[in-house]
């Protein structure tokens, strides 16, 4: 009942995902392979994080240096504060103006010395660059980044056409501003009043290494994603070859069996594969080969019945005919026996052979149980002689010490124990003795010996003895009184359980046979 509830659950989380069911084996091995690669591939766009949190820094530290350069100029004539102005500008590789309290232009560093620094001209940038900006471009496009104005400057060098400088003058507090520098760069504004008449500083500051440590970040993570990318696909498609085109070739073998187009046709092996694909090979061939075998056996199964039970037929046709034309009460009763063991011999056959036909399905169906072949032989040797079947022959059971437990169908089982009994009864002079034994072999098998005092079977027979209708009886015996089944089952159950089943001569150099059944011994429960 675990195994059954357990077996339920895997199909129901299996069921789940049979929508992938509608995919190809190589196109799922891509998908698997390349969504962690996807989803490496996403942190190019959660770089723009990254660019704030270097920008929030940098709007602190420009903060902190208008309102430090302001409080220098505070107390200072304009000579020096236009030497300030000069100074500061080319240290931090910025442009500082003040404007007076009327908000007009008085001093600009870039005027009295020159330009700290240049904005790049975007006519001239290589390919490179311009992807690098296409892809900041993207990148804000999909993170839904807030729209940055572009760094203009006014025509008129008045306060009141900076923003931050107007808020500034009237809040009386410094004020940040980003724009966007034509080549993409980040420009940051900072706004500061100057002492208390009035005057107001603005710092323009070009941060362009925020936007070159952020590319170069994105160009390293996107060409290390790029490369195990193609890495990826190479191995899957490489992958998908190695597990792909051995299964196509399977099922292609395994179509032209079921057709049967080509008999002699073989199911690739794939010896050289170490791996589950080379085990699955080897178990659809061996399972092929199986197959046809147990084709070939039914085929000549089928054969050899008909054969069978053509004879009976015969006579008994012949009988019954001849019964129409006969007169004397003598012939007619004698004809009349001879049908009636006709119809006895067809309806031994037929049980007989219907048995032999299913005991593979029934054992494959069947539960295993614990089975003590000790207690099991007792019991049928008792059962036998209360029946009186033996037939005058005594029957000698030598169990083992130790308990003789295998794991099978104790009806099969007990079928094969029955068989091989009739069979040393038959052969087994009157008065005979029939020795069972039972033991461990040095593979640990349970073995169990049946021997008699027959005549003993050749060597070369010892096989043959085992095939369906072989049958070679004692010559007091009456004809047609056995199938020649019997030993052909009891190998088949045998075999099903994972057994032996063997002729041998006898272990003490006396006249007879043995027929040893081998059975793999059953764990003994802790």
């Amino acid at each position: 009942m675990a195994e059954t509830g357990l077996r339920d659950r895997i199909d129901e989380r299996l069921d789940r995902l049979s929508w992938s069911r509608r995919f190809s084996l190589t196109t799922r091995i891509l998908a698997v392979n390349l969504l962690p690669l996807a989803l490496l591939g996403g942190g190019i766009f959660y770089l723009d994080t990254y660019r704030k949190q270097l920008l929030s820094e940098r709007y602190k530290l420009a903060r902190i240096e208008a309102q430090i350069t302001a409080e220098a100029l505070a107390g200072a004539s304009r000579q020096r504060q236009e030497a300030l102005l000069i100074q500061i500008g080319k240290e931090q590789k910025m442009r500082l103006r003040m404007f007076d309290a009327e908000g007009l232009l008085w001093a600009d560093s870039f005027a009295l010395d020159g330009p700290a620094f240049e904005f790049d001209d975007v006519g001239d940038d290589s390919f490179s660059i311009e992807f690098a900006r296409w892809l900041d471009r993207a990148v804000d496009a999909i993170v839904g980044a807030d729209p940055i104005p572009d760094y203009i400057e006014p025509e008129q060098p008045v306060a009141d056409s900076w923003p931050e400088l107007a808020r500034a003058r009237e809040e009386g507090v410094s004020q940040i501003q980003l724009r966007d520098a034509p080549d993409g760069s980040p420009v940051i504004n900072a706004a500061v009043p100057v002492g208390l008449n009035g005057v107001t500083l603005l710092t323009t500051r070009n941060a362009i290494d925020i936007t070159e440590k952020v590319r170069e970040a994105r160009s390293t993570l996107g060409m290390a994603v790029l490369i195990a990318l193609l890495g990826s696909i190479f191995l899957s498609l490489y992958l998908a070859r190695t597990i792909v085109q051995p299964l196509q070739s399977l099922a292609r073998a395994a179509m032209r069996v079921r057709l049967g187009r080509e008999r002699a046709i073989e199911v690739p092996r794939m010896p050289d594969r170490r791996d589950e694909i080379g085990a699955l090979a080897r178990a659809v061939s061996d399972m092929t080969a199986a197959l046809r075998h147990r084709i070939d056996a039914v085929e000549h199964f089928a054969a050899d019945v008909a054969h069978e039970i053509k004879n009976p037929l015969a006579s008994l046709r012949s009988a019954v005919e001849s019964l129409a034309k006969v007169d004397e009460p003598g012939l007619r009763s004698q004809l009349t026996a001879i049908a009636e063991h006709d119809i006895r011999r067809i309806d031994r056959l037929v049980t007989e052979i219907s048995d032999a036909s299913r005991v593979d399905a029934e054992i494959s169906r069947a539960t295993f149980e614990r089975i003590d072949l000790g207690e099991l032989a007792a019991a049928i040797i008792t059962a036998r002689e209360d029946r009186s079947e033996n037939d005058g022959r005594r029957i000698r059971l030598h169990p083992s010490g130790a308990p003789a437990l295998v794991m099978g169908v104790p009806l099969r089982i007990e079928r094969i124990v029955e068989n091989l009994l009739d069979n040393a009864v038959s052969f087994s002079p009157s008065g005979g003795i029939i020795d069972v034994t039972i033991e461990r072999d040095e593979d640990g098998r349970v073995v169990l010996s049946v021997c008699d005092e027959g005549p003993g079977i050749p060597e070369e027979a010892r096989e043959k003895v085992f095939q369906r209708f072989h049958s070679v009886r004692p010559d007091a015996e009456a004809f047609g009184d056995h199938s020649g089944l019997g030993l052909a089952i009891a190998r088949t159950i045998a075999e099903a359980h994972d057994g032996t089943l063997e002729a041998r001569d006898r272990p003490d150099g006396q006249r007879g046979a043995c027929l040893v059944l081998g059975l793999p011994a059953a764990r003994i429960a802790r």
